[in-house]
């Protein structure tokens, strides 16, 4: 059976996917090439968010060098995260609409000199504008605004699975704290700059160049599932509702009314924004703090990494029980870990430190590809790359309080108690707003469209 040859702007839209009764009409390779775009992801989630994970063990030389407050110099942190959360639905509207593979080579080229920019800064206005502003710009058109929606496209079933997958590479940018800690001993933390830049430009722009392909059908494929006849009607209503031939569909303007996308905004902002990272940003400083050498504190970094790839492998659990109960058990471990590093006073219980990243990392990385999880299973459609943007501006404007204010809670009070058990209430608010949300009602909502 032959098919009509579809037309730039049909190329852009998923209405290529065909129904099971149509399976006959192309015929999927041995190899499904979704697998290389799922590698893919993993080492750009680990490289792209290296370079802002790293902030952790930067920031005590940092620190050492220039003498300037805990607040003023985790501000760059909270700018990264602010402006990452702006420009991420611009990235992902670009990814809509424009040329998404032009897109990302730029954001990974611009992500690669704004690293190799902070080697010379002197001046705290140097980090707020290479760290602060440019290096997030890189970030958002070069990772999970991009890479997220890909993978939606390629992948039409188990899509808690393979977001977890995916983001395994998220969890494993954090180890790369282990890695800058020991570059940073042997050349200081102003080449070792360089090095991570380096390996941006040398790395990532190559594996994007050749091997990044944002649809099936720039590749002559299906998405993975399509063949099943529930996915492919779902998806054939989706096609529909991107040539607008049928009324109802989220629409840009429909999604923007429902709540349910502004309490999943608020869930990403609480939980990553404000929470994660109040205690991200400083956790190896605190670590430091009580006594124990450099070395330990970004081994405990890397551990939190490490569990936080174990959770992410783990979040096809929110295929089987659903979405709410996994952020649900994602909350009671965040707050487990919180209570055992609040009772971390000296070196003589370092199983308390080792506890939290542990419980922190599994719950951390069950949550992330779970609340885009949901994201996609109300809202999946042609403004997917938009919306899934709109999470990470929730995130980025969580992110201008959570690290800036965790600095500042210490420089007044001497401690980082109290920060600490704000970033656990930011926890328990959201998983609350994450029910209000309810993905588990997704299919009722399509239908009501």
């Amino acid at each position: 059976m032959s098919r009509q040859k579809p037309g730039p702007a049909e190329h852009s839209r998923q209405d290529i996917v065909v129904s099971a009764e149509e399976g006959g009409v192309d015929r999927r390779p041995r190899f499904f090439y979704g697998w290389v775009i799922v590698g893919i992801a993993i080492i750009g989630m680990m490289l792209v968010y290296g370079t802002r994970h790293s902030f952790s063990v930067f920031f005590p030389p940092i620190l050492d060098e220039f003498g300037w407050s805990r607040g003023s110099t985790a501000l760059m942190l909270s700018l990264n995260i602010l402006i990452y959360g702006l420009t991420a639905p611009i990235a992902g509207s670009l990814c809509d609409r424009w040329k998404p593979h032009r897109v990302i080579l730029i954001g990974a080229t611009v992500l690669g000199l704004a690293t190799a920019g902070c080697a010379f800064a002197s001046e705290l206005w140097h980090f707020y504008l290479l760290f602060g502003f440019l290096m997030p710009i890189g970030t958002a058109f070069s990772g999970w605004p991009m890479l997220g929606p890909t993978l939606a496209n390629w992948f039409a079933k188990r899509r808690g699975m393979i977001m977890g997958l995916a983001q395994v590479g998220g969890g494993l940018s954090f180890t790369y704290g282990m890695f800058v800690e020991v570059v940073i001993s042997q050349v200081g933390w102003r080449y070792t700059y360089f090095v991570i830049a380096g390996i941006v430009i040398a790395v990532l722009l190559p594996l994007y160049l050749v091997f990044y392909r944002h649809r099936p059908e720039d590749k002559g494929l299906k998405p993975y599932g399509a063949d099943e006849p529930r996915v492919a009607i779902a998806l054939d209503a989706g096609a529909a509702e991107d040539q607008k031939s049928v009324p109802g569909g989220w629409t840009l303007k429909k999604a923007l009314r429902s709540y349910h996308l502004w309490f999943l905004v608020a869930t990403q902002s609480l939980y990553w924004g404000v929470g994660a990272y109040m205690v991200l940003g400083h956790q190896v400083k605190f670590v430091e703090d009580v006594g124990y050498s450099s070395t330990v504190a970004a081994s405990v970094f890397a551990l939190f990494g490490i569990f936080v790839a174990v959770g992410q492998l783990s979040a096809g659990l929110s295929d089987w029980i659903g979405r709410e109960k996994t952020v649900t058990l994602a909350v009671i471990l965040a707050l487990g870990a919180l209570t055992a590093l609040i009772s971390v006073r000296d070196t003589s219980q370092p199983w308390l430190l080792y506890l939290y990243a542990m419980c922190f990392g599994y719950g951390a990385g069950l949550c992330a590809p779970t609340i885009y999880a949901g994201l996609a299973d109300i809202f999946h459609g042609r403004n997917f790359g938009v919306l899934s943007g709109l999470l990470m501006t929730g995130f980025g404007i969580g992110g201008i309080i959570g690290p800036w204010l965790g600095g500042f809670i210490y420089d007044v009070t001497g401690s980082y108690t109290n920060a600490f058990l704000l970033a656990m209430m930011c926890f328990a608010l959201s998983g609350i707003t994450f029910w209000i949300a309810a993905p588990r009602k997704a299919e009722k909502l399509r239908a009501q469209l």
